[in-house]
């Protein structure tokens, strides 16, 4: 059972508010072990100050309904980007969390970063158009490469032209004059689905299969990133009966090289099928193309391979596949029976193997939520509270 005896302030409170882990006084007296009394001083300086609003009633547990407590509109948004190579996934949300308005748009992220962001910036603020009594409060920028934890520079990425050591947050909090942080495709993915599964499934892997795969973690309920930020980077991983293409990091039978969808584009590609990227492998798969059937259960059985390692040793209580590639069965397929075929029963008993519920936006949304959670976090929070006492 998680552990909420460390959020007994005012922002802890807001923060248990806010994820979903209660809803009324009662509720955060219990997980806290806070007296009723300094709960609802805290609630009090939250609804005071603009942070939580109460109304309504909630569901009775043998006396008088308690009212129901959430997260106050402030009329601000936040955005989410979630960057890929040619297309970029816009999401706006509201201080809660909820979405307000989503976008895909076509973009190159071979261009120079700062253009790259400018557009993003333009884009997001044509879309906020759409509300103008709200203000931008920040953006979650995803990237479809290693970001480094805590500096958030973008580390050796194999198709990102120049922005080799780029502060992407950075370049875009200038561009934009609100706050921004920068996050892994993968891992604000894997936030997102945790957000929109309705946080119930505290261990959790993700697999975001696209042109690239990867994997975002969440260990108890919380991001899991490692110590510089690369946790889940499992693209280079060797994949041991895979064959020995050259991978872009120059070495033979990486995981991407084998069994991302650049790898499957190349191979339909070389066998004359035209075929640009990763959504058209999964509509030739979709009308039952043989070449593209097989190659996706191989990459599939690969991934799995590399998934089945992680579930042994990290033991999740969920496996989400997501990304283009979890639009094509014969993947998915494949990925599941390497993880049932690997893993010891002990490992997969009770084990939820599926595809992506958040779909197309989970990792924007992802993006979007983290942003909330920096602006709304306890600490800062509380400087707020006491500023304004």
């Amino acid at each position: 059972m998680t552990d909420f005896s460390n959020l007994t302030s005012a922002g802890g409170i807001l923060t248990l508010v806010r994820d979903g882990y209660a809803s009324s006084r009662a509720e955060i007296s219990r997980l806290t072990g806070l007296a009723p009394s300094t709960v609802t001083l805290r609630i009090d300086e939250l609804i005071t100050h603009g942070y939580l609003t109460e109304s309504g009633e909630g569901r009775s547990r043998g006396g008088r309904r308690p009212r129901t407590l959430t997260v106050a509109d402030a009329q601000r948004y936040v955005a989410g980007v979630d960057l890929g190579a040619r297309h970029a996934t816009l999401v706006l949300c509201d201080t809660a969390g909820e979405p307000l308005a989503r976008k895909r748009i076509a973009t190159d992220i071979s261009r120079p970063p700062e253009a790259v962001l400018r557009g993003m910036h333009e884009e997001i603020l044509s879309m906020g158009a759409e509300f103008p009594e709200r203000e931008l409060a920040g953006i979650g920028l995803s990237l479809p490469g290693p970001v480094g934890s805590p500096d958030g520079r973008v580390i050796s990425p194999s198709r990102m032209p120049g922005w080799n050591g780029i502060d992407a947050a950075a370049i875009l909090r200038g561009i934009s004059g609100v706050p921004v942080i920068a996050e892994n495709d993968a891992n604000a993915m894997a936030w997102g689905e945790y957000v929109v599964g309705g946080r119930r499934s505290p261990y959790m892997i993700v697999v975001k299969a696209g042109s690239s795969i990867g994997v975002g973690i969440i260990a108890d309920g919380r991001l899991h990133r490692g110590a510089r930020g690369l946790a889940g980077d499992v693209s280079h991983t060797a994949v041991a009966d895979g064959p020995k293409t050259l991978c872009s990091c120059g070495r033979f039978g990486c995981l991407d090289a084998v069994a991302g969808g650049r790898a499957i584009v190349a191979a339909l590609a070389a066998d004359g099928l035209p075929v640009e990227d990763v959504s058209d492998v999964a509509e030739y798969a979709r009308d039952a193309h043989p070449l593209a059937a097989r190659l996706l259960r191989e990459a599939g059985l690969r991934t799995g391979a590399v998934v089945a390692t992680l579930v042994g040793f990290f033991n999740p209580d969920r496996v989400v596949i997501g990304g283009a590639l979890s639009a094509a069965e014969a993947f998915v397929a494949g990925v599941r029976s390497s993880v049932y075929d690997l893993c010891l029963p002990m490992s997969t008993s009770g084990l939820e193997l599926v595809e992506s519920t958040a779909g197309w936006e989970g990792g924007a949304r992802g993006a979007a939520v983290l942003m909330l959670a920096e602006l709304l976090d306890p600490a800062a929070v509380d400087r707020r509270v006491r500023e304004l006492r």
